[in-house]
């Protein structure tokens, strides 16, 4: 499906309070950013911002930051989450949240952003699945991106992946293993996995495709051990 192109986008991406624009300066330099040492964790292809936002605002305590490639898609996260804001009255509200930027980048400049051991998660949920073979280098669960990850993560820092295409998860599963990755778990049916269903935070994609009951597929790794 073609992504319609927003005309307003750019600007207002531009100048949204939550937007780092230069996001290559604040590299080794997130602590400063978010003004405390709080752990960072990331999702990478945010899509409408649901998951991150949800995460940030019940994990006060960790730092969360949604990269979204095209300007377009962040601009329905932005407005999803002004909007928000606008209504909610609660203590827990969003307008109290100091835990939650934007950035608007190509993932393959990741290593360019976070410096070594400067990020504790990355999320990536239902990822452009790029079907033709000519393209797996472009998927977000390659060994090239998984090389990129490896560079950014903290040692003990972990990667969650979740999709509905049964094809890019054994592909995903393969490059695990050949990238040298450790795999923690993984299921083909996260919702009716005992485990790894505990505190599942859905996206919309998931909301959507699970009421159509289709399975959901999920995995949880790790990079090798750093020297």
């Amino acid at each position: 499906m073609r992504l319609r192109n927003i005309p307003r986008a750019n600007e207002i991406v531009k100048h949204h309070p939550l937007v780092i624009n230069r996001p290559m300066e604040a590299k080794g330099s997130w602590a400063e950013v978010f003004g405390n040492n709080h752990p960072i964790h990331i999702e990478i292809g945010m899509g409408k911002g649901q998951f991150t936002t949800r995460k940030a605002q019940e994990n006060p305590e960790i730092n969360y930051i949604g990269i979204e490639r095209y300007t377009s898609v962040l601009l329905r996260a932005l407005e999803k989450f002004d909007h928000a804001q606008e209504e909610d009255e609660g203590d827990r509200g969003l307008q109290h949240m100091k835990n939650l930027l934007f950035i608007c980048m190509d993932a393959r400049d990741i290593p360019e952003v976070f410096e070594r051991d400067e990020v504790w998660k990355i999320y990536l949920n239902f990822s452009d699945p790029w079907p033709k073979s000519r393209h797996g280098k472009r998927r977000l669960t390659s060994k090239e991106f998984l090389e990129r990850y490896e560079r950014i993560l903290h040692g003990q820092g972990k990667l969650e992946f979740k999709t509905d295409n049964v094809e890019l998860f054994g592909f995903s599963l393969e490059q695990i293993r050949e990238a040298g990755w450790h795999l923690e778990a993984s299921t083909t049916d996260l919702h009716h996995d005992e485990i790894l269903c505990i505190g599942n935070m859905m996206t919309e994609y998931e909301e959507k495709f699970s009421g159509m009951g289709m399975k959901i597929c999920k995995l949880v790794c790790s990079p090798p051990k750093k020297l």
